[in-house]
């Protein structure tokens, strides 16, 4: 039988389980970088590179021509001197069809630590059902990957963990982990709506004391997307079954 398993912060992958049995990875940053990729995408980047730190994204970026590229980048959700800050609504007023190379404290890291599964996928709840359904019938194991908060359970994450899980497992099954189990069931049991969940977050309410309200709304949309990104060597971009909005 399929079986399905959460990891809880990007602190716990094992690269060395991740590569045993064809595993396939889903890496979840609601707030903020699987999420901010995913929309990046969508509005046209060219391809996302996840990188460890604003060192090596300088490093990346020295090699290409200045109107090919936008080095995004928070480390601690905080603002990096030359980068501008990951943030959808930012990253929409500047892609214009060009690559960025994007940096932040979790999701990034997570991306990195999960390259070595068969395949990654990069999820949020924009698109969770997008990726769910490319996954069916493709894949026996499939690792959920929360990126976490600097080594804590990211209450965002967890969620969006449930909700993938509940897109996966619909009218199908799986052998769900303990850790799939209690994140699915946190996300069906969930009171209010996903914007009350993102906002009660610790992370929530730092969006909204900074004045990014927008930004937490947009993460807390449900299956508004329909592209499905793939790191595919060590690049974000959107799988051959891309490519139309669910809700334009």
């Amino acid at each position: 039988m399929k079986k399905v398993h959460v990891i809880l912060r990007k602190e716990d992958i094992s690269e060395e389980k991740l590569r045993e049995s064809s595993k396939v990875a889903v890496v979840l940053d609601i707030l903020l970088a699987t999420t901010t990729i995913t929309a990046a995408l969508s509005e046209g980047a060219a391809e996302v590179i996840p990188v460890l730190d604003v060192t090596e994204g300088m490093n990346v970026a020295a090699g290409m021509q200045p109107e090919t590229f936008v080095l995004a980048g928070e480390i601690h959700g905080k603002p990096i001197e030359g980068c501008v800050y990951p943030i959808p609504s930012r990253i929409r007023e500047v892609i214009d069809g060009r690559k960025l190379i994007l940096t932040t404290t979790n999701g990034t890291v997570a991306l990195r630590k999960s390259a070595c599964a068969s395949k990654v996928y990069i999820s949020s709840l924009l698109n969770n059902r997008a990726v769910a359904e490319s996954i069916k019938g493709e894949a026996e194991t499939v690792i959920v990957v929360c990126s976490g908060n600097s080594g804590e359970l990211s209450l965002e994450d967890f969620y969006g963990a449930g909700h993938f899980i509940n897109c996966l497992t619909d009218h199908d099954q799986w052998n769900m982990t303990d850790s799939a189990k209690a994140a699915l069931h946190f996300y069906q049991g969930a009171s209010g709506s996903a914007f009350d969940i993102l906002s009660s977050s610790r992370v929530g309410r730092l969006f909204a004391r900074h004045g990014l309200a927008e930004d937490l709304g947009f993460a807390s949309q449900i299956d508004m997307e329909a592209i499905v990104p793939i790191l595919k060597n060590g690049r974000a971009v959107p799988s051959d079954r891309f490519k139309r909005r669910v809700n334009p």
